[in-house]
């Protein structure tokens, strides 16, 4: 018990530390410089050989270039940035219950044993005998009774880079936001694949057309801080097996 306690205060100390550290200052934000998305704008991928075009395709206003008045401006390209919605409305509800019940009675008696219970039955208090030795009588109940209630709900925007594009044209994505409020920082995290043709023309697109979405909204803060349990009592509960 001793090793285990060791090791269990020298971690509660170095955590203790770090959260001294955090006292009175807001959350530090993750720094955009150290992220894929930059990487991905800043890099891109290998250049496709396209014909040159013609004088009067660039002064057209009805060629099919990006920058023009009906150019396809949907994100293709790695480096290109997209806009996410998300607009999840779930709801479940499942209901249970289970009831067991269990009775047992056991007697043993030993009326003549070698004429062991007459001989005893003297010495017994008066109405005692040994002719019923022993008896046994159990009995157990169970009843349980459970609930599960989910109701979630959730309405966010937010702009993602395209990080590479596969071989067979696929798009992976990457988006990140973080927004700070007075001592608590938000952060959604979005990541996944999605094929050119899902986004819109206003580019766009819906969550639910990401494959191996990865979706993430939190925070960190003093809000999150006191909304979790100690880490004692993480521990605890944890070790204890009661």
């Amino acid at each position: 018990m001793k090793r285990l306690m060791l090791p269990l205060a020298c971690l509660a100390a170095i955590t203790a530390c770090g959260r001294i550290a955090d006292v009175g200052r807001a959350p530090d934000l993750t720094a955009p410089l150290d992220g894929p998305e930059l990487r991905a704008m800043t890099s891109p991928g290998l250049p496709v050989s396209l014909e040159p075009d013609r004088p009067v395709d660039q002064a057209s206003l009805w060629s099919g270039q990006r920058g023009s008045l009906l150019g396809n401006r949907r994100a293709a390209a790695r480096g290109d940035i997209l806009t996410v919605v998300i607009e999840i409305d779930d709801r479940a509800e499942f209901s249970n219950s289970s009831q067991r019940k269990r009775s047992g009675n056991e007697s043993m008696g030993m009326p003549s044993l070698f004429g062991i219970p007459q001989r005893l039955d003297p010495k017994l208090p008066e109405g005692a005998t040994m002719a019923d030795a022993v008896g046994v009588t159990s009995s157990s109940a169970s009843t349980g009774d459970g609930s599960t209630k989910r109701n979630e709900k959730l309405t966010l925007r937010i702009a993602a880079t395209v990080t590479d594009v596969l071989q067979n044209g696929t798009l992976q994505i990457q988006g990140t936001q973080e927004v700070r409020v007075n001592y608590e920082l938000r952060e959604l995290l979005i990541s996944g694949f999605v094929r050119p043709e899902d986004i819109s023309r206003q580019n766009e697109i819906t969550y639910d057309k990401i494959a191996a979405a990865r979706i993430s909204y939190g925070g960190r803060g003093q809000i999150t801080d006191v909304q979790q349990p100690r880490y004692g009592q993480q521990i605890a509960d944890i070790v204890l097996p009661f």
